[in-house]
């Protein structure tokens, strides 16, 4: 009981911020409940009445103000009390209390949904993901073997931590300044340090100080206050194998995307490739389970080569769709229309357990175009059917993006667009309503 009175107290310790609101909202308070005894005039409520008579054309105007400020001290006591709690409390959560409120409230009540990817796709759903739920949870592919991710890998036995690390930024509070900062790379070209990204190299760091990789993901999941989960398909380490269409096998990612001969069929290295329980659990329990976008053999597929992951997938009661690619992709899926991608992809899940395909409807335009298809990129062709032969269902939308990237156009999925087809979903509707 003294603990608990002497806590109460420390609201009035100098400097709380907190007294001087709570006393405008008291005396805006007592000033309305005068004006409107005054209104109402009953003889219950003794001398305050008598103090202003309503015969007295004067006094109404009294009595208005009374209630006009009352109402007012009430409302800016309030409005700055909570503003006050809301910035000691969170004090490096940007925007307005209502927002906050929104984020907190709402968001959380939103579905389960788990997006599976790798690379710079699923980074981009994560975006505009998280404007819709809280709920979120990324099964990442750690199988990457280049750039700062593949040379950690062979300098430090360690799993890849790019495409976490991007999708960790991605969910966080404030992308924009924790992208700059997490994304910077090292440019001392006579240092070891060159080329590395710094929050690749902080997951490294933090794994050597936890003593995991999961756990490192959880210590940068909260000094970046992310909404979600950022969880790793597996804790093995292993490679991608490609058999080409020649039957010879390439391994390694970046050595199976550099060739280019067509992929015939993908495994892992590693004769058991255990999943991440927590991942298998965040399926399992899913309201929405969400494939792609991202490279089909280097970040989609690896995900259903981990054991026990698309056999999760297609038990699991969620809904489930496939969210497509906007371009083939060089080395890997060249001259691929969709319903090649879909057959590929069938070959490591049963789709007919899926619900849908988002498909994008918008095409590239001049010199994007031009500057894709130089590259041995185009469009990837829409020929599905609504009845095809996958039973799943085929959801049509806008979902272009360009964006300007070291000075050159690009495009993308547009996250907020991707996002408002997506909260279409079942699930989504589902969870409104109950």
């Amino acid at each position: 009981m003294k603990i608990y009175v002497r806590g109460s107290l420390r609201w009035l310790y100098p400097g709380m911020r907190v007294k001087r609101w709570v006393l405008l909202s008291l005396l805006g308070m007592a000033l309305f409940v005068i004006g409107l005894l005054v209104v109402i005039g009953k003889e219950q409520i003794g001398q305050i009445y008598y103090l202003f008579p309503r015969q007295a054309p004067a006094n109404y105007v009294l009595v208005g103000l009374f209630l006009l400020l009352g109402s007012a001290a009430f409302a800016v006591g309030v409005s700055r009390l909570v503003k006050s709690i809301i910035s000691a409390v969170a004090p490096k959560r940007d925007g307005k209390a209502s927002d906050l409120i929104y984020r907190t409230r709402i968001l959380e009540r939103g579905p389960r949904v788990v997006a599976m990817g790798g690379g710079t796709g699923l980074s981009t759903l994560l975006r505009g993901l998280k404007e819709t739920t809280s709920n979120i949870t990324a099964i990442v592919a750690v199988m990457d073997d280049g750039g700062s991710s593949g040379r950690l890998r062979a300098e430090l036995d360690v799993l890849p931590p790019g495409d976490v690390r991007n999708c960790v930024i991605a969910l966080a509070e404030n992308e924009q300044r924790m992208a700059r900062l997490f994304q910077h790379r090292f440019r001392a070209e006579t240092s070891d340090l060159a080329g590395h990204s710094l929050g690749n190299l902080l997951l490294v760091g933090m794994e050597q100080a936890t003593g995991g990789f999961d756990r490192a993901i959880e210590e940068m999941s909260n000094i970046l206050n992310i909404r979600g989960k950022v969880l790793p398909a597996t804790l093995t380490k292993t490679h991608l194998q490609a058999q080409m269409e020649d039957d010879k096998w390439v391994e390694g990612e970046t050595r199976i995307t550099a060739d280019p001969r067509p992929i015939k069929r993908m495994t892992l290295s590693a004769a058991e490739v255990h999943p991440y329980q927590r991942a298998i659990e965040a399926i399992n329990q899913a309201d929405l389970i969400l494939l792609g976008p991202g490279s089909l053999f280097t970040s989609i597929i690896p995900n259903l080569l981990v054991d026990g992951i698309a056999e999760a997938v297609e038990q699991a009661a969620a809904e489930k769709l496939y969210v497509a690619n906007l371009m083939t992709q060089p080395g890997e899926t060249e001259g691929f229309t969709l319903m090649d991608h879909l057959d590929t992809l069938a070959e490591y899940v049963d789709l007919s357990k899926f619900d849908g395909i988002i498909v994008n409807t918008s095409m590239p335009e001049g010199d994007l175009l031009t500057n894709y298809r130089q590259q041995s990129a185009e469009p990837i062709e829409d020929v599905i059917d609504e009845k095809n032969k996958y039973g799943i269902r085929v959801i049509r939308a806008n979902l272009l993006e360009t964006v300007e990237l070291e000075g050159k156009l690009t495009m993308k999925h547009d996250p907020r667009a991707l996002a408002q087809v997506i909260a279409r979903s079942r699930a989504f509707s589902h969870t409104i309503t109950g």
